[in-house]
C-alpha cells in the first residue's frame, strides 16, 4: 500500500515538474513574439525603447553618447508590386541580416515595420564629434553592404531575382538625459533629409535642422513617402 502511494506521488511530481517546464517555455515564447519582429526576428519597437532606456542609463554614469539611425530603404514599394510581397519579404530578412552583421555585439537592429529599420548604438565617445564620426563610421558601412546586389528568391515562379536598391539613413546623437520620442522624431527627420536630397546618403540630425534646402525637401519626401503608403 505504501509503496503505490509512493508510486503515484513521484508520478505526480513529475508531471508537475514536465508541465512548469512546458509553461516556461510557452512563456518564453510568448515574451518573444511580443518584443519581437514576426517576418525577421528582429526586436520590435518596444524591445528597442527598453534597449533605449539601458543605454541612456550608462550614458548618465558614464558621460558617453549613443546615437539612433532610422534606415529606409529606397524605391521599396516597386518591387513589391512588380513581384509580389513574397520577394518583398525575403528582401526585408536579407536587409536584416546584412544590418546586424554591420554592427557591434552591443547594438540593436529593430524592425519598426515595412521597410523602415532603426539601429541603436550605445557606449559612443563623449566626446560628440569623436561620437559622431563613430555613428557615421558604422553608417556608411550599413549604406554599402545595402546597396550590394541582392538574389531573391520567388517560390511560386521557381525563379531567384536579382535585386538592386539603395537605403537612407537619418541619425541623431544624443546623451543620458534625451527622451526617446524626441530622438526617434529626430532621426526619421534627419531620414527624410536623406530621401529628399537624392536618396543613397546619409544625413545628421544636426545638418537637416541647419539646412533649409534639406528642410524643404525633408517635408516633399515625407509627404510623398505618405503618398506611397496610402496607395
Amino acid at each position: 500500500m505504501a509503496n503505490n502511494v509512493k508510486y503515484h506521488t513521484d508520478h505526480l511530481e513529475q508531471e508537475v515538474v514536465a508541465r512548469t517546464a512546458e509553461l516556461q517555455l510557452v512563456n518564453l515564447e510568448l515574451e518573444k513574439r511580443s518584443n519581437t519582429d514576426a517576418l525577421t526576428g528582429l526586436p520590435n519597437r518596444r524591445l528597442l525603447y527598453d534597449r533605449f532606456d539601458r543605454i541612456l542609463a550608462t550614458a548618465r554614469l558614464d558621460g558617453s553618447h549613443g546615437a539612433m539611425m532610422f534606415i529606409d530603404l529606397d524605391n521599396f514599394k516597386p518591387l513589391n508590386d512588380t513581384h509580389g510581397h513574397e520577394i518583398g519579404d525575403c528582401l526585408l530578412v536579407e536587409v536584416a541580416r546584412r544590418l546586424n552583421d554591420c554592427v557591434r555585439d552591443t547594438d540593436t537592429v529593430a524592425r519598426f515595420g515595412g521597410d523602415e529599420f532603426v539601429v541603436l548604438l550605445g557606449n559612443l565617445n563623449a566626446d560628440a564629434d569623436l561620437a559622431k564620426s563613430q555613428a557615421k563610421s558604422i553608417a556608411s558601412k550599413i549604406l554599402a553592404q545595402l546597396a550590394e546586389s541582392y538574389l531573391l528568391y520567388r517560390s511560386e515562379a521557381e525563379a531567384t531575382i536579382e535585386h538592386h536598391c539603395t537605403s537612407s539613413i537619418g541619425i541623431a546623437l544624443f546623451e543620458g538625459t534625451a527622451e526617446v520620442e524626441a530622438i526617434s522624431s529626430r532621426a526619421d527627420t534627419a531620414m527624410y533629409c536623406a530621401k529628399g536630397t537624392g536618396r543613397n546618403r546619409i544625413v545628421m540630425d544636426d545638418e537637416s535642422i541647419a539646412s533649409e534646402v534639406c528642410h524643404a525637401s525633408c517635408t516633399v519626401a515625407h509627404t510623398c513617402r505618405r503618398s506611397e503608403k496610402l496607395a
